[in-house]
């Protein structure tokens, strides 16, 4: 396992949000651009991030060990949308919408895929692309839904399927499917705008975070879904996978990536659909800060027990 990899990996990102928040604050991005920031990564660059993950080979130790990292990750949406429809019902509307979404999607799809391989090399980003196909499918389906609102479900179904981001996963899970070569032009431009993600993501959550009041950042609700989100969700896949003794590698990685940060699409969809995107924001920010913390944690508990 390369700790000193995760730990630059984090740095990385902390400093594309301080480049983000002093851009913003300098009026280099301005409101109109922080906007338009918001529907190029929405549109564009999240989209074809989604179509590239999609583009694995499927061979026998894929679909036999993968399977098991797959069962995971379904059971572990089941338990998140749960604790999403119970767990936040005495915070006000606003604020359960953004811990709704961040509870179901966490920053698995960014910081997961490089963590992955860090610590367990090629096998675990392999095993890791695979655990974010149930991720992916529900939040931008069910996860979408939480932020849009629509006087039938008919209508909310229209809006969620008409995603830009939603249209991907289904365009993705064709092409695994049908494990059809795409022209050597296609790939590389899949991949040339999918490694944008990172660091305009965390450039626009820099945007956002320089409206934000920071020393409100750490509250009773952002420390309790900080718990939530690092301590409980990967505490129920790590008992999981010791009583079924689960397979160390497959553990390893469904682990992990159970304890990343909120998604930073949550600020970004909050902005997208005008929420409140500077609580969103904080609890990005306060939940990736505490990850430094949770994940090296999580990697050492692993080491001695898998």
């Amino acid at each position: 396992m390369n700790l000193q990899g995760v730990m630059d990996l984090q740095l990385m990102m902390f400093l594309e949000i301080g480049i983000g928040w002093f851009l913003r604050k300098k009026n280099l991005i301005t409101e109109e651009g922080k906007k338009v920031l918001t529907d190029l990564v929405i549109d564009l660059i999240l989209p074809c991030n989604i179509i590239q993950s999609f583009l694995i080979k499927l061979d026998k130790e894929i679909l036999v060990k993968g399977f098991q990292i797959l069962v995971i990750s379904i059971l572990l949406q089941m338990f998140c949308t749960a604790v999403s429809a119970v767990g936040y019902n005495r915070i006000e509307k606003e604020k359960r919408t953004v811990l709704q979404y961040a509870t179901v999607c966490s920053n698995a799809g960014f910081l997961g895929n490089p963590v992955a391989e860090g610590l367990f090399g090629s096998m675990g980003l392999l095993y890791a692309s695979v655990y974010l196909i149930p991720q992916r499918i529900v939040m931008w389906s069910a996860g979408v839904s939480y932020f849009t609102e629509s006087p039938s479900k008919k209508e909310v179904a229209k809006k969620v399927l008409t995603h830009p981001c939603i249209i991907a996963v289904i365009i993705g899970l064709a092409l695994m499917a049908a494990q059809a070569p795409l022209p050597s032009f296609l790939t590389r431009t899949l991949s040339s705008i999918s490694s944008a993600t990172t660091p305009m993501t965390m450039l626009l959550i820099g945007s956002i975070m320089a409206g934000a009041d920071l020393k409100t950042m750490v509250t009773k609700i952002t420390v309790m879904f900080s718990a939530v989100r690092l301590v409980l969700i990967p505490l129920v896949v790590f008992l999981g996978c010791l009583l079924f003794r689960v397979d160390a590698t497959v553990g390893g990685v469904a682990v992990i990536l159970a304890a990343m940060p909120a998604g930073s699409t949550t600020a970004i969809l909050a902005a997208r659909y005008h929420r409140d995107e500077e609580f969103a924001s904080k609890c990005v920010v306060l939940t990736t800060v505490l990850s430094m913390i949770a994940i090296p944690a999580w990697s050492t508990v692993l080491m001695a027990c898998l």
